[in-house]
């Protein structure tokens, strides 16, 4: 299982990313956790000044933008 979190404030820029996340993983099968983290703290803790941000088993791969499916079917 992959661990995946989603840094942003609930922006709809960040449920896209989500959704997009879910999405990918349910069609390539790939069994994730999301989590959706909101507080400001935990986003600067990773060095993230931009959301949203997509961080999968504690590296951050993605920041300031909505991936693309390409993007997240690479990293699943």
């Amino acid at each position: 299982m992959k661990h995946i979190k989603v840094l942003g404030s609930g922006c709809a820029s960040c449920k896209k990313t989500m959704q997009l996340l879910q999405d990918v993983a349910q069609s390539k099968g790939v069994d994730v956790e999301i989590e959706k983290i909101e507080e400001l703290k935990e986003i600067v803790a990773f060095g993230v000044m931009s959301t949203p941000a997509v961080v999968i088993e504690g590296k951050v791969v993605h920041a300031g933008s909505v991936p693309s499916r390409s993007q997240v079917e690479a990293w699943l």
